[in-house]
């Protein structure tokens, strides 16, 4: 698929980076073979000062000094690791049999540092692998493993994508955190079945069942799980050029019946997902803009699920959005300026918890294109996670310096 990387993430990499670019394109019979990916790697300086335990709190654990505790850590960290966009290979093959268009996608991406004593112990991950089958009259049939559909535009919008955000820790994770928790939910990497439509002049809409791997609602290590039910999920976009050229998007999530590990050991409920959320991205010039907003019922906090609901299986409520700005100067450099936050009401069941109220970050960043492909990477974030009973406000601040390489 020439002019394009074919990632996932790719065309939101490359708008908030520099120009796009090809993978290695070879030509292989019938089909032609796109090899393509990224290597990144950050140094982070971090300091964190966590007061106490913030139940749900899913970027205090990133801030963690060695094996202190969540309760009264304080200190600073420095490591070398990936940043949101973790490093990636992966392969497209596409041709076209029968007035039908056929592709498969295969990915995996490994770490480019870990904390074991034998630098051995990262294990890559493998978030792709699916086909596609369709024609640009009738649309594309996807099945397989890819990013998720709701939600998804909000992390490939987000400029940290090309760098750190949240969740810079030591070294050790295969990724950071970016926005995630604080700003969108992560679309994750699911099994689907979807159906894009074809581009009607901008238009376009993707609906699909998708795997119901909901994260425990207690815990991010997540425990036995059960659903009756695949998920649903779907979103709408309209993209337009011109002086003042965009995309605009909507999207849902409707996940029934989900259960965790307490209700298959009998002593929890099930509960409902029902989120959305709406976006827009604005670009004149040198000056691009984003504003994004999520809602909902059950959707928790950071991943879809995680602290949904209560220990009666009564829904929290969950919103969140975030603002973004950059700019391009005269050398090439982009530099941004975000604000994300994420949300989650109190319900009459948690008053014997201390649970997540807020988590807010402000991103500032500098995104300079070396070469075509080499973007080099300066980040400052600031992190603050409140508690409903206001007993506890625990934040973080770090410094991530590296690069990314595209090909």
């Amino acid at each position: 698929m020439k002019n394009q990387i074919k990632l996932a993430v790719a065309g939101a990499v490359f708008a908030a980076a520099s120009s796009a670019n090809a993978g290695i394109v070879i030509p292989a019979g019938d089909w032609t073979l796109d090899v393509n990916g990224n290597v990144n790697a950050f140094a982070n300086f971090s300091q964190h000062d966590n007061e106490g335990t913030i139940t749900g709190d899913l970027l205090g654990t990133f801030y963690k000094t060695g094996n202190a505790s969540n309760t009264g850590s304080e200190g600073s960290t420095q490591g070398i690791n990936t940043g949101l966009l973790p490093a990636w290979l992966g392969f497209t093959g596409t041709t076209r049999q029968n007035d039908v268009d056929v592709s498969f996608t295969i990915s995996m991406q490994p770490n480019v540092s870990d904390n074991g004593a034998t630098g051995d112990g990262g294990t890559p991950l493998f978030r792709q692998a699916f086909l596609t089958f369709g024609d640009k009259s009738w649309g594309t049939v996807k099945m397989g493993k890819d990013i998720g559909i709701f939600g998804k535009n909000a992390i490939l919008s987000d400029m940290t994508l090309l760098g750190v955000g949240g969740g810079f820790r030591n070294s050790g994770a295969a990724t950071t955190t970016g926005g995630i928790g604080s700003g969108y939910i992560y679309a994750a990497w699911k099994g689907q079945f979807a159906y894009t439509t074809p581009n009607m002049n901008g238009f376009q809409a993707t609906v699909g069942i998708v795997n119901p791997n909901m994260i425990d609602r207690n815990s991010l290590g997540g425990s036995t799980k059960d659903q009756t039910s695949f998920g649903i999920e779907a979103e709408a976009t309209y993209e337009w050029t011109g002086d003042i050229s965009g995309k605009a998007w909507v999207s849902t999530a409707q996940y029934n019946d989900v259960k965790d590990g307490s209700y298959v050991n009998g002593t929890g409920q099930a509960w409902d997902v029902q989120m959305w959320d709406v976006g827009v991205n604005l670009n004149s010039g040198n000056l691009g803009l984003t504003a994004y907003y999520y809602d909902g019922e059950g959707g928790g906090s950071g991943v879809l699920g995680y602290m949904g609901a209560d220990a009666n299986g009564k829904e929290r409520d969950a919103d969140g959005g975030y603002v973004q700005a950059t700019y391009v100067i005269p050398t090439g450099t982009k530099l941004g300026l975000a604000y994300g936050e994420t949300r989650v009401d109190d319900n009459a069941a948690d008053a014997a918890i201390t649970l997540i109220d807020t988590q807010s970050r402000w991103t500032l960043g500098a995104y300079h294109p070396l070469t075509k492909h080499l973007n080099l990477v300066a980040e400052y974030n600031d992190i603050e996670i409140d508690a409903h009973n206001s007993s506890i406000e625990n934040d973080a601040q770090a410094i991530s310096l590296g690069a990314i390489l595209f090909f």
